[in-house]
């Protein structure tokens, strides 16, 4: 593990800038120069996390402990999939079926498979963190699926994809703080109601908080601008 110890600090230094300026992005004004510059930090900073945790999860997988790179592995791939739609739903506000396009329909189809393969280790090993969370891996996947249906039929499809992938983003970076970086330092409160708590509010949290944006939000279906084909 020493080896891996500069990894795991750059992991922990990106989760840190991930998620002060998640906050930054979220009490600035929506759009503004600010805001814009918050998202390009928080983007960055969910890249270092990703690309330090495939080096993570494949020591893992190398000690023995397959059971955890499996899970690691879920939730980068999650967090994977809320930074790439946050990011191309604003680069791609022009075009849905550029949003649309294979990196779509890759994730569409890999979160649940990743999902199902964790929860099948989690009933053999009975480990209950690793059968209630892969559910939100196959959640994610059906609202990938579902929302392809939706998004040509919507105006301003890219509002609700971005700050949907951002919440999502959001519950990440809360999760590995209370779950994963707080346990380091208070390791009694691993196995307790307050560490499975830790796993499972930001989810709630972030559920209720799409539920009231799309509320918001809530825009008359009409048809996207989706450019017809040659």
């Amino acid at each position: 593990m020493d080896a891996l110890a500069p990894i795991v600090t750059l992991h922990a230094c990106s989760g840190a800038i991930a998620l002060a300026s998640f906050w930054c992005a979220a009490v600035l004004r929506k759009g503004s120069p600010r805001h814009r510059l918050a998202g390009r930090l928080h983007l960055l900073g969910m890249l270092g996390v990703i690309l330090t945790g495939i080096p993570m999860a494949a020591h893992y997988l190398v000690v023995g402990r397959g059971a955890w790179a499996a899970f690691f592995t879920q939730l980068l791939v999650l967090v994977s999939t809320s930074s790439w739609l946050g990011w191309r739903a604003i680069r791609d506000r022009d075009d849905a079926r550029r949003y649309l396009g294979p990196a779509y329909r890759v994730l569409e189809v890999l979160n649940p498979l990743v999902a199902l393969a964790v929860l099948a280790i989690g009933i053999t090993r009975g480990l209950p963190l690793l059968i209630g969370f892969p559910v939100v891996g196959l959640l994610v996947g059906f609202d990938l699926w579902n929302r392809r249906r939706q998004i040509p039929h919507e105006r301003r499809w890219w509002l609700r994809e971005h700050y949907g992938a951002m919440i999502g983003n959001g519950a990440a970076t809360h999760i590995a703080f209370l779950a994963i970086g707080l346990p380091r330092v208070a390791p009694q409160l691993v196995g307790g109601p307050v560490y499975y708590a830790a796993w499972f509010a930001p989810l709630g949290v972030a559920l209720a908080v799409r539920i009231w944006l799309d509320r918001r939000h809530a825009i008359p279906a009409v048809p996207a601008r989706v450019p017809a084909t040659p």
